[in-house]
């Protein structure tokens, strides 16, 4: 069935509920479990290049404590966890890992808005499902 699950992980609610299906998943059918981050790009107009060096200091921080902890609880079920961190707009860069890695099932933590709100602007989860290469699965 599923051999390679590729989660999308932010560190949000929707994503640790994503990255716990995940674990179950990969546990249950024996597959390899990765995750992968987005980094938001840096700011566009900054004071100064320190103010760039240090926002880039807190986003790879951010980014390096994430993975540890998920490794740790993926670990905890007897899970080895690959990461990827990527930088550039998430619906691009989590559907070209999915893409390159060969994935066969991405799982996102779904975030609901109004349906007016949806309709109107749409939503990451919803852009996403358009843009994967693979079946994705929403966790609420």
């Amino acid at each position: 069935m599923f051999q390679r699950i590729l989660v999308a992980y932010d560190g949000s609610d929707g994503a640790r509920t994503a990255f716990r299906r995940g674990i179950a998943l990969a546990k249950a059918l024996g597959a390899e479990l990765h995750i992968v981050s987005v980094e938001e790009h840096l700011p566009h107009y900054a004071a100064s290049i320190s103010e760039v060096k240090a926002s880039k200091e807190q986003i790879d921080e951010y980014f390096r404590t994430l993975t540890k902890q998920a490794r740790d609880l993926a670990a905890l079920s007897g899970i080895s966890l690959d990461a990827t961190i990527r930088q550039g707009h998430e619906v691009e860069q989590i559907a070209q890992v999915a893409r390159e890695g060969k994935f066969d099932l991405l799982i996102l933590g779904y975030h609901g808005h109004s349906a007016v709100f949806e309709r109107i602007i749409g939503s990451t989860a919803q852009s996403i499902l358009r843009h994967a290469p693979c079946s994705v699965l929403l966790a609420k």
